[in-house]
């Protein structure tokens, strides 16, 4: 999108820390066209842990946002609704060339509504990924925002031909990669050199002692009791055989505590306390973890067990198993072509799969197609070339 007259204003929203992981490649390379681009970075405050967001800025390399919208929880209505009427106001005031959106959470779809209505150019990062489950509230996230975005930057081929089924515009998508995979890709020398694993004690004498990774959020799995118990009970047998690590979302452990399910773990608040062996018939939870230890502990790991949507793409270009505690995907290319496979949350079909992976290698597959490292270079080639 050229501006012969002066630099392309840019707004940059945020909502979730998978967010900030996504735009920190943009905004990097960006910045190497100084003479073509102003970029303001804008933080809704959907998901807000001043610790933890500032940890994952240091580790990103971001600057601290410009602009803090402060919306905090609430409803789905309540938060889009929240994060619209501040936006607005941001948005009449600094009077963008472009907003640039990543992702499916509530602040994707409340920015990229006031952008279009404000007649300012939306570009989305990450569109026309399709889990085909309404149900799943990022779903109508993905859609609407992908109906209004003027730019469709897109991870995967699947995604170029789901955009094309619902009728948009061949001209509007553009086929660049995946700039989660440029994050991790950029910070796993670092990630080699985080100390994580001798904390843990997984690390004893230069080796590495084989464990799992889990990570839990999403309502389906967490927000009822007999879903989340049985998950819980799957990974105490599990921890017999191997420790199984679990660094907790916020809203998991309050979840947790919500259902009495506490006498079903053991809370650790320091990962330095943590020894391995102590108590295998509860999995050890931990507080959430900075970006940096944990691609240390993901790219460690026998395995990964999850319902995060980014893990799936980073365990496949790690070559790590996944197991996805999902009925579906939004990413079937990590099944297609990467390490991902999903097993619902059933607890014993869960472990089934696990036990497979302990005792049978894992066949290594080829990275997706431009999962390189190289897809804000692409984004930010077409935006100048526009």
């Amino acid at each position: 999108m050229k501006n012969n007259s002066r630099k392309i204003k840019v707004l940059h929203c945020v909502g979730a820390r998978p967010n900030f992981m996504k735009i920190a490649p943009i905004m990097q390379e960006m910045s190497k066209y100084p003479n073509n681009f102003s970029q303001i970075l804008v933080h809704t405050g959907q998901h807000y842990d001043k610790e933890m967001s500032q940890s994952f800025f240091n580790d990103l390399g971001l600057p601290s946002p410009d602009i803090y919208l402060g919306v905090g929880s609430g409803t789905h209505a309540e938060q889009t609704g929240k994060v619209m009427i501040e936006f607005e106001k941001k948005g009449i005031k600094e009077k963008p060339d472009l907003v640039i959106v990543v992702g499916d959470v509530n602040s994707t779809l409340a920015c990229a509504l006031v952008a279009s209505k404000l007649s300012i150019q939306v570009a989305h990062i990450e569109a026309g990924l399709r889990s085909f489950d309404r149900t799943m509230p990022e779903e109508i996230n993905r859609i609407l925002t992908d109906k209004i975005s003027d730019f469709l930057f897109t991870t995967c081929e699947d995604a170029n031909t789901n955009l094309l089924n619902e009728g948009i515009s061949k001209d509007k998508i553009h086929f660049v990669g995946n700039v989660m995979i440029d994050s991790i890709l950029k910070h796993i020398e670092l990630a080699e050199k985080s100390n994580i694993l001798i904390q843990l004690g997984l690390r004893t004498n230069g080796d590495i002692n084989k464990y799992a990774l889990i990570t839990l959020h999403r309502p389906s799995n967490v927000d009822y009791k007999e879903t989340l118990g049985g998950i819980l009970n799957a990974m105490n047998e599990l921890n017999n055989e191997i420790p199984v690590i679990f660094p907790a979302h916020p809203r998991t452990i309050k979840q947790i505590k919500k259902h009495k399910l506490h006498n079903r773990i053991n809370y650790i608040n320091n990962y330095s306390s943590y020894k391995p062996n102590s108590i295998k018939e509860k999995i050890s939870i931990f507080p959430p973890l900075n970006y940096i230890d944990f691609i240390s502990l993901m790219s460690n790991a026998a395995m990964v067990l999850t319902d995060s949507g980014g893990i799936q793409e980073e365990t496949t270009i790690l070559g790590i198993p996944c197991l996805t505690l999902r009925p579906n995907t939004e990413r079937p290319i990590t099944i297609k072509q990467g390490t991902n496979k999903l097993v619902g949350n059933d607890p014993q079909t869960i472990l089934s799969e696990a036990h497979n992976i302990i005792e049978n290698e894992v066949s290594q597959k080829k990275a997706p197609r431009y999962w390189d490292g190289k897809a804000a270079k692409r984004i930010v080639k077409v935006l100048t070339s526009k």
